[in-house]
Protein backbone atom coordinates (compact mmCIF):
# COMPACT_ATOMS: atom_id res chain seq x y z
CA UNK A 1 0.00 0.00 0.00
CA UNK A 2 1.85 3.50 -1.34
CA UNK A 3 2.14 6.31 0.83
CA UNK A 4 1.26 9.54 -0.62
CA UNK A 5 3.44 12.14 1.15
CA UNK A 6 1.85 15.20 2.84
CA UNK A 7 1.45 18.74 1.61
CA UNK A 8 4.68 20.13 1.10
CA UNK A 9 7.14 21.79 3.71
CA UNK A 10 6.27 25.32 1.55
CA UNK A 11 3.13 24.87 3.03
CA UNK A 12 4.61 23.69 6.51
CA UNK A 13 6.16 27.26 6.48
CA UNK A 14 3.10 28.91 6.29
CA UNK A 15 1.32 27.25 9.04
CA UNK A 16 4.65 27.78 11.04
CA UNK A 17 4.69 31.91 9.53
CA UNK A 18 0.74 31.78 10.99
CA UNK A 19 1.49 30.38 14.47
CA UNK A 20 4.55 32.99 14.85
CA UNK A 21 2.26 35.70 13.95
CA UNK A 22 0.08 34.08 16.35
CA UNK A 23 2.54 34.45 19.29
CA UNK A 24 3.74 37.93 18.23
CA UNK A 25 -0.26 39.15 18.42
CA UNK A 26 -0.92 37.06 21.31
CA UNK A 27 2.27 38.87 23.37
CA UNK A 28 1.44 42.31 22.37
CA UNK A 29 -2.03 41.80 23.27
CA UNK A 30 -1.26 40.69 27.04
CA UNK A 31 0.77 43.40 27.22
CA UNK A 32 -1.97 45.95 26.07
CA UNK A 33 -4.05 44.18 28.52
CA UNK A 34 -1.81 44.22 31.38
CA UNK A 35 -0.78 47.77 30.66
CA UNK A 36 -4.71 48.26 31.08
CA UNK A 37 -5.74 46.70 34.06
CA UNK A 38 -6.81 43.18 34.12
CA UNK A 39 -9.11 43.27 37.18
CA UNK A 40 -12.80 43.57 36.64
CA UNK A 41 -13.93 47.02 35.85
CA UNK A 42 -10.37 47.80 34.44
CA UNK A 43 -9.74 48.74 30.93
CA UNK A 44 -8.45 45.63 30.19
CA UNK A 45 -10.29 43.40 31.64
CA UNK A 46 -12.55 42.57 28.84
CA UNK A 47 -9.32 41.98 26.35
CA UNK A 48 -7.64 39.82 29.01
CA UNK A 49 -11.14 37.79 29.42
CA UNK A 50 -10.97 36.83 25.42
CA UNK A 51 -7.51 35.99 25.06
CA UNK A 52 -8.41 33.67 28.36
CA UNK A 53 -11.73 32.01 26.24
CA UNK A 54 -10.05 31.89 23.23
CA UNK A 55 -7.28 29.77 24.69
CA UNK A 56 -9.04 28.01 26.89
CA UNK A 57 -11.84 27.15 24.04
CA UNK A 58 -8.49 25.87 21.83
CA UNK A 59 -7.55 23.40 24.77
CA UNK A 60 -10.89 22.07 25.57
CA UNK A 61 -11.74 21.11 21.95
CA UNK A 62 -7.76 18.94 22.18
CA UNK A 63 -8.79 18.15 25.39
CA UNK A 64 -11.83 16.46 24.17
CA UNK A 65 -10.47 14.50 21.12
CA UNK A 66 -7.68 12.73 24.02
CA UNK A 67 -9.84 9.84 25.20
CA UNK A 68 -10.82 8.64 21.51
CA UNK A 69 -7.48 9.42 20.30
CA UNK A 70 -5.44 7.32 22.86
CA UNK A 71 -7.49 4.85 22.80
CA UNK A 72 -7.57 3.72 19.05
CA UNK A 73 -4.08 5.32 18.59
CA UNK A 74 -2.77 2.35 21.51
CA UNK A 75 -4.96 -0.31 19.81
CA UNK A 76 -3.76 0.22 16.16
CA UNK A 77 -0.28 0.73 17.60
CA UNK A 78 -0.56 -3.30 19.29
CA UNK A 79 -2.45 -4.26 15.74
CA UNK A 80 0.89 -2.50 14.04
CA UNK A 81 3.54 -4.64 16.20
CA UNK A 82 2.42 -7.80 13.61
CA UNK A 83 3.93 -6.31 10.79
CA UNK A 84 7.43 -6.37 12.20
CA UNK A 85 9.85 -9.33 12.52
CA UNK A 86 11.56 -7.94 16.27
CA UNK A 87 8.80 -6.42 17.37
CA UNK A 88 9.97 -7.54 21.09
CA UNK A 89 13.14 -6.36 20.52
CA UNK A 90 11.89 -3.17 19.47
CA UNK A 91 9.67 -2.62 22.21
CA UNK A 92 12.45 -3.08 25.39
CA UNK A 93 15.05 -0.81 23.04
CA UNK A 94 12.47 1.61 22.96
CA UNK A 95 11.50 1.43 26.81
CA UNK A 96 15.30 1.01 27.48
CA UNK A 97 15.70 4.85 25.47
CA UNK A 98 13.08 5.90 27.42
CA UNK A 99 14.87 5.79 30.24
CA UNK A 100 18.65 6.74 29.55
CA UNK A 101 17.57 10.13 27.70
CA UNK A 102 15.23 10.25 31.51
CA UNK A 103 18.22 9.68 33.07
CA UNK A 104 20.02 12.37 31.11
CA UNK A 105 17.46 15.03 31.52
CA UNK A 106 17.19 14.50 35.57
CA UNK A 107 20.75 14.27 35.34
CA UNK A 108 21.17 18.19 34.02
CA UNK A 109 18.39 19.29 36.14
CA UNK A 110 20.03 18.23 39.60
CA UNK A 111 23.15 19.62 38.14
CA UNK A 112 21.59 23.21 37.50
CA UNK A 113 19.65 23.12 40.44
CA UNK A 114 22.77 22.01 42.47
CA UNK A 115 24.72 24.81 40.76
CA UNK A 116 22.79 27.98 40.55
CA UNK A 117 20.53 27.37 43.41
CA UNK A 118 17.44 28.72 41.95
CA UNK A 119 15.71 28.31 45.39
CA UNK A 120 18.24 30.98 47.20
CA UNK A 121 17.35 33.76 44.76
CA UNK A 122 13.38 34.11 45.16
CA UNK A 123 11.74 37.13 45.65
CA UNK A 124 8.65 35.54 47.32
CA UNK A 125 6.71 35.18 50.28
CA UNK A 126 6.74 31.77 51.55
CA UNK A 127 3.35 32.87 53.57
CA UNK A 128 1.73 32.83 49.85
CA UNK A 129 2.57 29.66 49.36
CA UNK A 130 -0.33 26.68 49.37
CA UNK A 131 -0.83 23.09 48.56
CA UNK A 132 -1.76 22.43 45.28
CA UNK A 133 -5.20 20.46 44.58
CA UNK A 134 -3.89 17.53 42.95
CA UNK A 135 -1.11 15.84 44.67
CA UNK A 136 0.92 12.51 43.37
CA UNK A 137 1.63 9.62 45.49
CA UNK A 138 2.76 6.58 44.39
CA UNK A 139 -0.20 4.69 45.84
CA UNK A 140 -2.24 6.83 43.78
CA UNK A 141 0.10 5.84 41.01
CA UNK A 142 0.02 2.48 41.68
CA UNK A 143 -4.35 2.30 42.15
CA UNK A 144 -4.34 4.34 39.24
CA UNK A 145 -3.05 1.37 37.03
CA UNK A 146 -6.38 -0.06 37.61
CA UNK A 147 -8.86 0.98 35.59
CA UNK A 148 -12.38 1.92 37.47
CA UNK A 149 -14.50 1.63 34.41
CA UNK A 150 -14.22 0.83 31.28
CA UNK A 151 -13.94 4.83 29.72
CA UNK A 152 -11.47 6.06 32.52
CA UNK A 153 -13.08 8.38 33.57
CA UNK A 154 -13.09 9.87 37.23
CA UNK A 155 -16.21 11.71 38.47
CA UNK A 156 -15.40 14.17 41.24
CA UNK A 157 -18.55 16.81 43.29
CA UNK A 158 -18.10 20.07 44.85
CA UNK A 159 -20.56 21.36 47.12
CA UNK A 160 -20.72 25.41 46.75
CA UNK A 161 -23.30 27.84 48.16
CA UNK A 162 -25.14 27.70 45.19
CA UNK A 163 -25.26 23.50 45.39
CA UNK A 164 -23.64 20.64 44.71
CA UNK A 165 -22.05 20.13 41.07
CA UNK A 166 -20.57 16.88 39.51
CA UNK A 167 -18.05 16.95 36.67
CA UNK A 168 -16.41 14.18 34.69
CA UNK A 169 -12.43 13.10 34.22
CA UNK A 170 -10.62 11.06 32.14
CA UNK A 171 -7.57 9.24 33.42
CA UNK A 172 -4.96 9.14 30.33
CA UNK A 173 -2.91 6.22 32.43
CA UNK A 174 -6.16 4.09 33.27
CA UNK A 175 -7.24 4.59 29.28
CA UNK A 176 -3.62 2.96 28.18
CA UNK A 177 -3.74 0.42 30.16
CA UNK A 178 -7.16 -0.57 28.91
CA UNK A 179 -6.21 0.31 25.58
CA UNK A 180 -2.71 -2.04 25.63
CA UNK A 181 -5.58 -4.79 27.50
CA UNK A 182 -7.63 -4.63 24.30
CA UNK A 183 -5.06 -4.42 21.47
CA UNK A 184 -3.36 -7.71 23.32
CA UNK A 185 -6.63 -9.18 23.39
CA UNK A 186 -7.84 -8.76 20.26
CA UNK A 187 -4.37 -10.28 18.58
CA UNK A 188 -4.88 -13.05 20.90
CA UNK A 189 -8.36 -13.92 19.83
CA UNK A 190 -7.27 -14.08 16.07
CA UNK A 191 -9.66 -14.13 13.17
CA UNK A 192 -12.35 -13.19 15.78
CA UNK A 193 -10.23 -9.66 16.39
CA UNK A 194 -9.89 -8.97 12.95
CA UNK A 195 -13.06 -6.68 12.24
CA UNK A 196 -12.75 -5.31 15.61
CA UNK A 197 -9.57 -3.94 14.67
CA UNK A 198 -10.52 -2.88 11.25
CA UNK A 199 -13.14 -0.85 12.88
CA UNK A 200 -10.63 0.46 15.42
CA UNK A 201 -8.34 1.80 12.34
CA UNK A 202 -11.11 3.44 10.72
CA UNK A 203 -11.82 5.48 13.94
CA UNK A 204 -8.36 6.45 13.97
CA UNK A 205 -8.59 8.09 11.10
CA UNK A 206 -11.67 9.88 11.72
CA UNK A 207 -10.35 11.03 14.77
CA UNK A 208 -7.11 12.14 13.18
CA UNK A 209 -9.38 13.89 10.80
CA UNK A 210 -11.51 15.82 13.25
CA UNK A 211 -8.15 16.51 15.36
CA UNK A 212 -6.57 18.08 12.19
CA UNK A 213 -9.27 20.50 11.91
CA UNK A 214 -8.32 21.77 15.14
CA UNK A 215 -4.96 21.84 15.11
CA UNK A 216 -5.36 24.33 11.90
CA UNK A 217 -7.02 26.85 14.50
CA UNK A 218 -3.69 27.35 16.46
CA UNK A 219 -2.78 30.37 15.28
CA UNK A 220 -5.88 31.64 16.86
CA UNK A 221 -5.41 29.21 19.98
CA UNK A 222 -1.98 30.75 20.16
CA UNK A 223 -3.22 34.26 20.16
CA UNK A 224 -5.38 33.21 23.68
CA UNK A 225 -2.79 31.58 25.38
CA UNK A 226 0.14 33.38 24.87
CA UNK A 227 -2.16 36.51 25.39
CA UNK A 228 -3.35 35.08 28.50
CA UNK A 229 -0.23 34.07 30.19
CA UNK A 230 0.77 37.82 29.50
CA UNK A 231 -1.91 39.17 30.87
CA UNK A 232 -2.29 37.55 34.14
CA UNK A 233 1.02 36.62 35.01
CA UNK A 234 3.15 39.91 33.51
CA UNK A 235 6.89 40.19 34.35
CA UNK A 236 6.23 41.00 37.39
CA UNK A 237 6.05 37.40 38.76
CA UNK A 238 8.48 35.85 36.18
CA UNK A 239 11.06 38.60 37.94
CA UNK A 240 10.24 36.52 41.14
CA UNK A 241 10.94 33.63 39.45
CA UNK A 242 13.47 34.75 36.99
CA UNK A 243 16.48 32.83 38.40
CA UNK A 244 14.29 29.49 38.21
CA UNK A 245 12.87 30.00 35.14
CA UNK A 246 15.99 30.48 33.44
CA UNK A 247 17.48 27.42 34.97
CA UNK A 248 14.65 25.36 33.66
CA UNK A 249 14.50 27.01 30.13
CA UNK A 250 18.44 26.54 30.30
CA UNK A 251 18.22 22.99 31.27
CA UNK A 252 15.44 22.33 28.42
CA UNK A 253 17.73 24.05 25.85
CA UNK A 254 20.69 21.65 26.72
CA UNK A 255 18.39 18.88 26.20
CA UNK A 256 17.13 19.73 23.04
CA UNK A 257 20.27 21.70 21.60
CA UNK A 258 22.89 19.58 23.16
CA UNK A 259 22.21 16.31 24.02
CA UNK A 260 19.84 15.55 21.72
CA UNK A 261 22.18 16.67 19.03
CA UNK A 262 24.93 14.61 20.66
CA UNK A 263 22.81 11.52 20.73
CA UNK A 264 21.45 12.35 16.41
CA UNK A 265 25.13 12.44 15.72
CA UNK A 266 26.84 9.51 17.85
CA UNK A 267 24.13 7.41 15.51
CA UNK A 268 25.25 9.38 12.30
CA UNK A 269 22.33 11.02 11.72
CA UNK A 270 22.28 15.07 10.51
CA UNK A 271 20.53 16.70 13.53
CA UNK A 272 19.88 20.04 11.22
CA UNK A 273 17.97 17.24 9.23
CA UNK A 274 15.95 15.94 12.74
CA UNK A 275 14.95 19.88 13.44
CA UNK A 276 13.81 20.42 9.99
CA UNK A 277 11.35 17.31 9.97
CA UNK A 278 10.26 17.67 13.70
CA UNK A 279 10.00 20.95 13.75
CA UNK A 280 6.67 21.55 13.14
CA UNK A 281 5.67 19.12 15.69
CA UNK A 282 7.87 20.72 18.16
CA UNK A 283 5.84 24.14 17.26
CA UNK A 284 2.61 23.02 17.76
CA UNK A 285 3.76 21.44 21.30
CA UNK A 286 4.91 24.34 22.61
CA UNK A 287 2.29 26.91 21.81
CA UNK A 288 -0.69 23.74 22.97
CA UNK A 289 0.85 22.42 25.72
CA UNK A 290 0.02 18.81 25.05
CA UNK A 291 1.82 16.31 23.99
CA UNK A 292 -1.46 13.73 23.43
CA UNK A 293 -3.31 16.73 21.38
CA UNK A 294 0.31 16.83 19.06
CA UNK A 295 0.55 13.28 18.64
CA UNK A 296 -0.70 13.12 15.36
CA UNK A 297 1.54 15.80 13.79
CA UNK A 298 4.46 14.06 15.88
CA UNK A 299 3.63 10.81 15.00
CA UNK A 300 3.73 11.72 10.89
CA UNK A 301 6.78 13.29 11.31
CA UNK A 302 7.99 10.59 12.68
CA UNK A 303 7.12 8.33 9.84
CA UNK A 304 6.98 11.03 6.55
CA UNK A 305 10.07 13.28 7.49
CA UNK A 306 12.25 11.04 9.99
CA UNK A 307 12.06 8.10 7.73
CA UNK A 308 10.55 5.71 10.80
CA UNK A 309 8.49 2.73 9.67
CA UNK A 310 5.21 2.63 9.96
CA UNK A 311 4.61 -0.31 11.76
CA UNK A 312 7.21 0.67 14.78
CA UNK A 313 6.25 5.01 14.32
CA UNK A 314 2.66 3.58 15.32
CA UNK A 315 3.62 2.07 18.49
CA UNK A 316 6.64 3.89 19.96
CA UNK A 317 5.10 7.85 19.46
CA UNK A 318 1.43 6.95 21.25
CA UNK A 319 3.66 5.43 23.87
CA UNK A 320 6.02 8.28 24.21
CA UNK A 321 3.08 10.41 24.13
CA UNK A 322 1.49 9.34 27.43
CA UNK A 323 5.10 8.13 29.20
CA UNK A 324 8.20 9.83 27.81
CA UNK A 325 8.58 13.30 29.53
CA UNK A 326 11.71 14.53 29.43
CA UNK A 327 10.78 17.73 30.54
CA UNK A 328 7.60 17.47 32.32
CA UNK A 329 8.79 13.80 34.02
CA UNK A 330 12.57 14.65 34.71
CA UNK A 331 13.96 18.19 33.85
CA UNK A 332 10.86 19.64 35.61
CA UNK A 333 10.27 17.71 38.98
CA UNK A 334 14.44 17.40 40.06
CA UNK A 335 14.69 21.66 39.32
CA UNK A 336 11.33 22.02 41.43
CA UNK A 337 12.52 20.02 44.30
CA UNK A 338 15.72 21.54 44.60
CA UNK A 339 14.22 25.05 44.31
CA UNK A 340 11.93 23.98 47.15
CA UNK A 341 14.43 22.40 49.26
CA UNK A 342 16.77 25.61 48.73
CA UNK A 343 13.82 27.67 49.87
CA UNK A 344 12.54 26.20 52.81
CA UNK A 345 16.70 25.95 53.74
CA UNK A 346 16.01 21.98 53.83
CA UNK A 347 19.48 20.22 53.05
CA UNK A 348 19.58 17.47 50.67
CA UNK A 349 21.62 14.76 50.43
CA UNK A 350 23.28 11.94 48.30
CA UNK A 351 19.85 9.50 48.99
CA UNK A 352 17.86 11.99 47.93
CA UNK A 353 19.34 12.94 44.77
CA UNK A 354 19.26 9.18 43.77
CA UNK A 355 15.73 9.41 45.06
CA UNK A 356 15.30 12.42 42.63
CA UNK A 357 16.44 10.15 40.18
CA UNK A 358 13.98 7.20 40.66
CA UNK A 359 11.29 8.82 40.71
CA UNK A 360 11.74 10.54 37.85
CA UNK A 361 13.00 7.51 35.67
CA UNK A 362 10.21 5.34 36.83
CA UNK A 363 7.49 7.67 36.98
CA UNK A 364 7.17 9.34 34.35
CA UNK A 365 3.74 7.69 33.63
CA UNK A 366 2.09 9.61 36.38
CA UNK A 367 2.28 12.52 34.40
CA UNK A 368 -0.02 11.15 31.71
CA UNK A 369 -2.48 13.64 30.72
CA UNK A 370 -3.36 16.82 28.28
CA UNK A 371 -0.96 19.41 29.94
CA UNK A 372 0.92 20.30 33.04
CA UNK A 373 3.04 18.67 35.48
CA UNK A 374 2.24 19.09 39.07
CA UNK A 375 1.14 15.39 40.00
CA UNK A 376 5.22 14.65 38.87
CA UNK A 377 6.45 17.27 41.03
CA UNK A 378 4.29 16.65 44.40
CA UNK A 379 5.14 12.69 43.85
CA UNK A 380 8.63 13.79 43.87
CA UNK A 381 8.30 15.95 46.97
CA UNK A 382 6.55 13.81 48.76
CA UNK A 383 8.96 10.80 48.24
CA UNK A 384 11.25 13.49 49.26
CA UNK A 385 9.18 14.38 52.28
CA UNK A 386 9.74 18.03 51.29
CA UNK A 387 6.72 20.10 52.09
CA UNK A 388 3.65 20.25 49.52
CA UNK A 389 2.92 24.18 49.58
CA UNK A 390 6.53 24.53 48.08
CA UNK A 391 5.08 23.74 44.76
CA UNK A 392 2.29 26.36 45.04
CA UNK A 393 5.24 28.53 44.73
CA UNK A 394 5.76 27.74 41.45
CA UNK A 395 2.37 27.58 39.80
CA UNK A 396 1.45 31.16 38.98
CA UNK A 397 4.21 30.42 36.08
CA UNK A 398 3.03 26.96 34.96
CA UNK A 399 2.13 27.91 31.88
CA UNK A 400 5.17 30.09 30.53
CA UNK A 401 7.55 26.65 31.86
CA UNK A 402 4.84 23.79 30.51
CA UNK A 403 5.58 25.33 27.21
CA UNK A 404 8.93 25.03 26.81
CA UNK A 405 8.67 21.90 28.71
CA UNK A 406 6.06 20.02 26.40
CA UNK A 407 8.13 21.39 23.40
CA UNK A 408 10.96 19.23 24.96
CA UNK A 409 8.68 16.32 25.72
CA UNK A 410 7.90 16.05 21.88
CA UNK A 411 11.01 16.13 20.53
CA UNK A 412 11.93 12.99 22.91
CA UNK A 413 9.25 10.97 21.75
CA UNK A 414 10.08 11.62 17.91
CA UNK A 415 13.66 11.03 18.38
CA UNK A 416 13.76 7.88 20.51
CA UNK A 417 12.19 5.95 17.69
CA UNK A 418 14.42 7.29 15.08
CA UNK A 419 16.84 6.71 17.10
CA UNK A 420 16.18 2.89 17.77
CA UNK A 421 14.77 2.54 14.00
CA UNK A 422 18.54 3.91 13.33
CA UNK A 423 20.26 0.94 15.50
CA UNK A 424 17.68 -1.83 14.28
CA UNK A 425 19.03 -0.83 11.13
CA UNK A 426 15.05 -0.27 9.21
CA UNK A 427 15.48 3.86 8.82
CA UNK A 428 14.73 5.03 5.70
CA UNK A 429 17.46 7.19 5.73
CA UNK A 430 16.92 8.64 2.04
CA UNK A 431 13.66 10.04 3.79
CA UNK A 432 15.57 11.15 6.89
CA UNK A 433 18.11 13.06 4.49
CA UNK A 434 15.59 14.65 2.77
CA UNK A 435 14.40 16.81 5.52
CA UNK A 436 10.50 16.72 3.98
CA UNK A 437 7.95 18.55 5.61
CA UNK A 438 4.45 17.15 6.71
CA UNK A 439 0.92 18.66 6.83
CA UNK A 440 0.04 20.24 10.27
CA UNK A 441 -2.61 18.05 10.55
CA UNK A 442 -0.32 15.19 10.78
CA UNK A 443 -2.57 13.39 7.21
CA UNK A 444 -0.33 10.67 5.63
CA UNK A 445 -2.65 9.60 3.23
CA UNK A 446 -2.85 6.03 1.81
CA UNK A 447 -4.14 4.56 -1.69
Amino acid sequence: MAQATAPSSRFISGFGVQVLVGMVAGLALGLLARRLGVEEGQAGHALAETLHQVGAIFIQLLRVLVPPLVFTAIVASIANLRELQNAARLVWKTLLWFAITALIAVAIGIALGVTLQPGAHAALDAATAAAPRTNGSWLDFLTGLVPSNILGLNASTKVGEVGASTSLSFNVLQILVISLATGIAALRVGQAGEGFLAFNASALAVVRKVLGWVIRLTPIGTVGLLGNAVAQYGWTTLGQLGAFTGAIYLGLGLVLFVVYPILLTAHGLNPLKFFASAWPAIQLAFVSRSSIGTLPVTETVTEAGLGVPRAYAAFAVPLGATTKMDGCAAIYPALSAIFIAQFYHLPLGVADYALIVAVSVLGSAATAGLTGATVMLTLTLSTLGLPLEGAGLLLAIDPILDMGRTAVNVAGQALVPTLVAKQEGILDQAAYDAAAGVAPEGAVTQS
